[in-house]
């Protein structure tokens, strides 16, 4: 019974992910396509969770979906391309019908999982998982090569994102002056 929830949920993300991403590139609002990308990243943040990449997931959605798209945001407010108009992408009865189904849907999965025990698996791993975790250092495998020999190319990316946002207030400064 796990194994076919497992297999519906992985479905069920990245079918997520893909209608989110084509809802992405398809809007005209900049703000509803940044809305629309944060949904991706938490789609594929729980794909990671579920393949066993915890910290992968974590990362995921604090920088891309947490500190990217709030730079984004913030970079398209100041530059106010987005018409207040446009952000609603559910308008009409069947983008709510559609809205319903999936609410419904999720609903459902929730009501089934609480009626369900979890397996002893999912509750504590067993001890060769944690063991081999223990040995692996996951965490010391990522941190070790970022802040050691990929150091200036992190810090480097950190002064590009600052660069952009100090060009989206020149240039919002220069449009509001004109």
């Amino acid at each position: 019974m796990p194994n076919f929830f497992y297999q519906f949920n992985f479905y069920l993300f990245g079918l997520i992910a893909i209608a989110s991403a084509l809802l992405f590139v398809t809007r005209k609002s900049p703000v509803a396509a940044a809305l629309w990308l944060v949904n991706v990243m938490f789609a594929l943040a729980a794909l990671y969770v579920m393949l066993d990449a915890h910290f992968v997931g974590v990362v995921q959605i604090i920088v891309y979906a947490g500190a990217i798209m709030v730079v984004f945001l913030f970079v398209v407010m100041l530059l106010n391309l987005g018409d207040p108009k446009e952000i609603s992408d559910v308008s009409g009865k069947w983008g709510r019908l559609a809205a319903g189904l999936v609410g419904l849907a999720l609903i459902a999965q929730i009501m089934t999982l609480a009626r369900s025990s979890a397996p002893p698996s999912l509750v504590q791993p067993p001890d060769r998982v944690a063991d081999d975790l223990k040995a692996l250092n996951a965490l010391g495998t990522i941190a070790k090569p970022l802040f050691g020999e990929y150091l200036l190319a992190f810090e480097v990316t950190s002064l590009l994102l600052l660069v952009a946002i100090v060009g989206a207030v020149v240039l919002g400064r220069r449009r509001a002056a004109s």
